[in-house]
């Protein structure tokens, strides 16, 4: 999915978040599954898409990424449980990854 997106990923049902922005969701959700971006997301174990937007443009991504990371948790999970409910990963069902082992977060 080559276009800007701000997305959220997950350890796991209300489980660490990250709110990141990229211009290729398939290809940075691919670095988050297989550990290939080392840091926050790889130190805990967050590689569950559980949330993401599309934008028009980068500027309107960006804008959106900053303002989502001054959100506080509560008001994230909010977000994610009015589109995505069942914290379904969203790599699976939209973009067509196979899941993620039962033993991994």
């Amino acid at each position: 999915m080559r276009e800007p997106c701000v997305y959220i990923v997950a350890s796991g049902r209300a489980g660490t978040l990250y709110t990141g922005l990229t211009s290729d969701l398939t290809v940075r959700v691919h670095q988050h599954r297989e550990g290939l971006i080392k840091g926050f997301t790889y130190r805990y174990g967050i590689k569950r898409l559980v949330w993401f937007e599309r934008h028009e443009t980068m500027e309107a991504a960006i804008v959106r990424e900053k303002q989502l990371k001054k959100w506080n948790r509560g008001w994230k999970l909010a977000l994610i449980e009015e589109h995505n409910p069942q914290w379904d990963d969203l790599a699976v069902t939209i973009l067509g990854f196979e899941p993620l082992p039962p033993s991994q977060p």
